[in-house]
């Protein structure tokens, strides 16, 4: 089974976010070959995620209730097939810990047209901030979906 990370600072907005849109967007053909998990770079081990991040959640059906954020380590990182980051120093962080998981470590604007550079943190935005980084979210991984099963980016 292949396995996609996704990664942010907490783990507590916006890759819990996106890795419940990913999990309600797979292709059914592909829920028995990849499985989909988040971590932060600087996550608090088995923090909840943020109400507002569950509340935007609940609004688009994905239930975060449950979350418990996880702390990127090298373990994981190399345990994984392929890590999608929201922001440049994610990534950079991936690489301090595993320089070879560059090799399978992108940006999640990577993956869709209308955005690049850094997904923003919504922390400190109101419910607003949460909804607009939701849709930008909703939108890369959906396109990130499209292109997933042909992609070869993952782990050789």
């Amino acid at each position: 089974m292949k396995k996609l990370l996704f990664v942010c600072s907490g783990n507590t907005c916006r890759s819990p976010l996106a890795e419940g849109i990913a999990k309600k967007l797979l292709p059914k053909e592909l829920l028995n070959e990849i499985e989909i998990s988040s971590a932060g770079s600087s996550a608090l081990e088995g923090s909840p995620a943020s109400s507002q991040a569950v509340r935007v959640a609940g609004n688009h059906s994905i239930d975060l209730t449950n979350h418990s954020s996880t702390l990127l380590n090298r373990t994981l990182v190399k345990d994984v097939n392929l890590i999608i980051t929201m922001g440049s120093k994610h990534k950079k962080t991936v690489g301090v810990i595993e320089p070879t998981a560059l090799d399978y470590t992108y940006l999640l604007t990577d993956f869709c047209d209308g955005e690049e550079g850094d997904i923003a943190d919504p922390i400190g935005m109101g419910m607003g901030g949460y909804e607009e980084t939701y849709e930008v979210l909703e939108n890369c991984v959906r396109e990130l979906m499209k292109k997933i099963e042909s992609f070869d980016g993952w782990k050789k």
